[in-house]
């Protein structure tokens, strides 16, 4: 296959595309406004139409420059495309939303788009199809790819006006101190000659010297200042990314976490945001400084010897020829270090988290080789970065000692060949010349320290990139007020993962009213936990609609449906603080919860025996993960802190799993008493746990097998009965 011949079959399948849609009368593109961006902007609307979207959103998006997007936007809202109105929440921001004509030209226009999709995919199988696909995404990947500088700069554009202030005042005193450094030597060359000339008076020799030792002066003054600002900017400016990370990550869904890895986005806020922050601290100094200081220099000294200047220009030659190789062979490498860096936290944190069971198991040594493979992996490449590091400091010195050399030798011959009048100049001149030179050697070894600095700045920098400019699946509802009061629907829903081909969840339909308890049953992968995850948007409904008090669960603000739940999952999750702190986590937007609710939570969530027993009672201290606290403890107050928020619905994901049969059955008694006014949604794998159910869907590889309660169940659903009779005898079962 010709690979020349790729982008000529795009472009002419593109022309014939826009061909067919002009002939049918649906496609009338823009003037100055490229087609494909405006189709792209259209189609992010319709699909957002939920969600409030702003000119950064889609910038982010579609990747394009914030100039770019807003002269597109003008042109929109000039034809009548889009509507931009002034957001309440800021002011600076502009509500993107399409007009009512693009509206109707977009629901018209779908249906050409479907018969050119029927027309283009027509005797292509599925297979060939799906990789195309692929196929696609990498190409238009690989256009979007950034440039390696482009990174950087990306991220640097969120300098706040104080950090842009003070980089100012920093330029201009680095110039200065620059130029206070090129200085000395002009004044080192008059004393030069001062000394060598008779009659030359001693105090003009001083004076010289005075002037040299005010440039130094000057000097460190301006480096100490340049310093303190460089060091607050860096500082400011992590503070900023890392909470902007930390938000970011906070709002991702849980696919979007899977995708990322929880170790990944451990590093990307402590380690890659740490590289980023000692760049801009020192590299960014020497970033503005080195090519100032070289270009400078070499003004100075061009016309003073044709020879001594092209020793120099030689001299400069290697540097950059080295510190290019080198940069050509260590950059990939640094991206490979991070990755691996990755790893090793993810392999730490495995261990650390499943430490019972490698002991009880004797897996010491597998975690030990699984974790001296990626070590040795990690410590190599390193090695080999630092290794060719090493390579460029002796070259750098070998250069300047041979600079210093050839100046001197030359210009000795220069001096010895010269009449008497000259000599004095001619030194004067190699004074200065070798001066000037030191400096331009030590630019580029400035500038070798940037190199070694930034491609791995960079790498961390395209790592933070890649969070912030992750576009959130699960986003806030436009708001909107409950119809119903403690009632949960779902419409048809079906559910799969983004990248999957089969549903997990198929056509799920039911209701639950204010005061009934609904139980979901089901072998494990039978969805059980997925379908209830869809209710506090943990993941959103691939088909159909989640109904919370009669709305959809996605025109609720994220903040006001949460307030309505309240969610207890199979993993108790502890914090590092107190038993009140862990069980009054968080806001209910009722106010606060009292030290009355703790202890009534704890009451009905029978956890008062044992929280009695610990040291200081309701604050006594509970680890991070609660690791000082049994299993059932944890689950106990997990469900003391649900309960203790009073919601209108409370989500049980075999929160009861961990639990004696005893505690069991008491709890669930006392919390029917407690919340006979809420809806209750409980998974469970036992069957005692959810008898008493009202209604008890059973769910059988993604799909409805049954709804009814126990008894109903135990006559007409197959599955519910195999289920049953596992864990009871027919005897229990026909005495319950």
């Amino acid at each position: 296959m010709e690979k020349n011949r790729i982008a000529y079959e795009i472009i002419t399948l593109d022309h014939n595309i826009r061909r067919f849609l002009i002939n049918e009368g649906k496609y009338a593109p823009i003037k100055n406004m490229p087609s494909q961006v405006q189709m792209r902007i259209v189609h992010y609307l319709i699909q957002n139409k939920d969600t409030d979207i702003y000119q950064r959103d889609l910038e982010k998006v579609l990747n394009i420059r914030r100039s770019t997007i807003s002269g597109i936007l003008k042109t929109m809202e000039k034809h009548n495309i889009i509507i931009r109105t002034d957001s309440k929440i800021d002011a600076r921001s502009k509500k993107i939303e399409l007009s009512s004509t693009s509206l109707k030209f977009y629901n018209e226009s779908r249906k050409v788009f479907e018969k050119v999709n029927s027309i283009l995919t027509k005797d292509i199988d599925t297979d060939d199809l799906e990789i195309f696909f692929k196929v696609a995404k990498k190409m238009k990947e690989n256009l979007n790819e950034e440039k390696e500088w482009e990174v950087m700069l990306k991220l640097l554009k969120e300098l706040n006006k104080k950090d842009l202030f003070f980089a100012f005042i920093s330029f201009i005193l680095i110039i200065v101190q620059v130029w206070l450094e090129l200085k000395m030597p002009d004044y080192m060359s008059e004393i030069t000659k001062l000394v060598q000339t008779k009659g030359a008076l001693m105090s003009d020799i001083l004076t010289q010297g005075g002037y040299m030792l005010l440039c130094a002066l000057g000097s460190l003054i301006s480096a100490i200042i340049v310093g303190y600002l460089i060091s607050n900017i860096a500082a400011s400016f992590s503070m900023r990314t890392r909470k902007s990370l930390f938000e970011k990550v906070e709002n991702l869904s849980m696919e979007e976490v899977k995708n990322f890895q929880a170790s990944s986005l451990i590093t990307r806020t402590t380690n890659d945001i740490t590289q980023i922050q000692m760049f801009i601290a020192m590299g960014l100094q020497l970033l503005i400084k080195s090519p100032i200081t070289a270009v400078w220099a070499v003004t100075k000294i061009l016309g003073k010897n044709l020879t001594w200047s092209m020793i120099t220009a030689i001299a400069v030659v290697i540097l950059l020829v080295t510190i290019l190789v080198l940069m050509i062979i260590v950059m990939p490498r640094f991206k490979i270090v991070q990755n691996l860096i990755d790893k090793i936290n993810g392999v730490t944190r495995e261990n650390l988290t499943g430490i019972r069971v490698v002991r009880a198991f004797n897996a010491e040594k597998y975690q030990e080789d699984k974790f001296e493979k990626v070590n040795n992996d990690l410590t190599k490449n390193q090695l080999f970065n630092q290794k060719a590091f090493s390579v460029m400091q002796p070259v750098m010195y070998l250069v300047m000692y041979f600079l210093t050399l050839s100046i001197y030798f030359i210009g000795a011959g220069l001096i010895e060949s010269a009449n008497m009048a000259d000599k004095i100049s001619l030194f004067g001149d190699m004074v200065v010349f070798s001066s000037y030179a030191m400096q331009v050697i030590m630019s580029f070894l400035m500038l070798a320290m940037i190199f070694m600095m930034l491609p791995r700045a960079n790498v961390s920098a395209k790592r933070v990139n890649e969070v912030l400019d992750t576009v959130i699946s699960v986003k806030d509802g436009k708001g909107a007020k409950a119809k119903e009061v403690g009632t949960v629907e779902f419409k048809n829903v079906s559910f799969k993962y983004p990248d999957a081909e089969e549903y997990l969840l198929e056509d799920i339909s039911f209701k639950a009213k204010k005061g009934e308890t609904i139980a979901f049953i089901g072998s494990t992968g039978s969805g059980k936990s997925t379908l209830i995850n869809l209710i506090p948007r943990f993941y959103d409904a691939t088909k159909g609609e989640v109904l919370v008090d009669g709305v959809n669960v996605k025109e609720y603000k994220l903040k006001d449906l949460y307030n309505k739940l309240g969610y207890i999952p199979q993993r108790a999750v502890m914090f590092n603080g107190t038993v009140s702190s862990n069980i009054a986590y968080g806001e209910n937007g009722k106010g606060e919860i009292t030290k009355e609710k703790i202890k009534d939570a704890v009451k009905v969530a029978q956890a008062e025996e044992f929280v009695s027993k610990m040291e200081n009672t309701y604050d006594a201290h509970i680890a991070q993960g609660g690791t000082n606290v049994s299993g059932g403890q944890k689950q106990r107050l997990s469900i003391a802190r649900a309960i203790a928020r009073d919601p209108e619905i409370y989500i049980f994901d075999d929160s009861f799993s961990a639990l004696d049969y005893k505690t069991d059955s008491v709890l669930r008694k006392e919390l029917k008493k407690y919340t006979k006014d809420a809806t209750i949604l409980i998974v469970a794998q036992r069957i005692g746990t959810i008898m008493n159910a009202d209604k008890i869907i059973v769910l059988d590889n993604g799909k409805c097998a049954g709804i009814g309660t126990h008894k109903e169940l135990l006559k007409t659903c197959d599955v519910y009965k195999e289920i049953a009779l596992s864990q009871l005898s027919k005897e229990e079962l026909e005495n319950e």
